[in-house]
């Protein structure tokens, strides 16, 4: 399982999320000093009802403590939209 995989399934699992997108954006650093220790550069989106009733930020800190072990190794940069299972119904229309 490569770094995307087990980034996803730790989403999946950890917030019990009913989509997750994981997007490996590291090429696009390359060079980067972040890069060059090994930390990859993620985009992701994450669909949970954990995130019902939460800013976004206590949203944003939930996927940050999902992610604790792989943002001290594996991840150098994260970006992130998460909204809940409603949210994401409202804006597939």
């Amino acid at each position: 399982m490569d770094r995307r995989d087990r980034i996803e399934s730790k989403l999946r699992s950890g917030l019990a999320a009913s989509h997750v997108e994981v997007v490996d954006e590291s090429h696009l650093h390359a060079g980067h000093v972040g890069a060059q220790s090994g930390g990859g550069h993620f985009r992701v989106t994450v669909v949970s009802d954990r995130f019902e009733g939460l800013s976004i930020l206590q949203s944003q800190r939930l996927v940050f403590e999902t992610l604790a072990d792989e943002m001290e190794t594996e991840i150098h940069a994260l970006s992130m939209s998460t909204l809940t299972v409603a949210e994401w119904a409202e804006r597939a229309g």
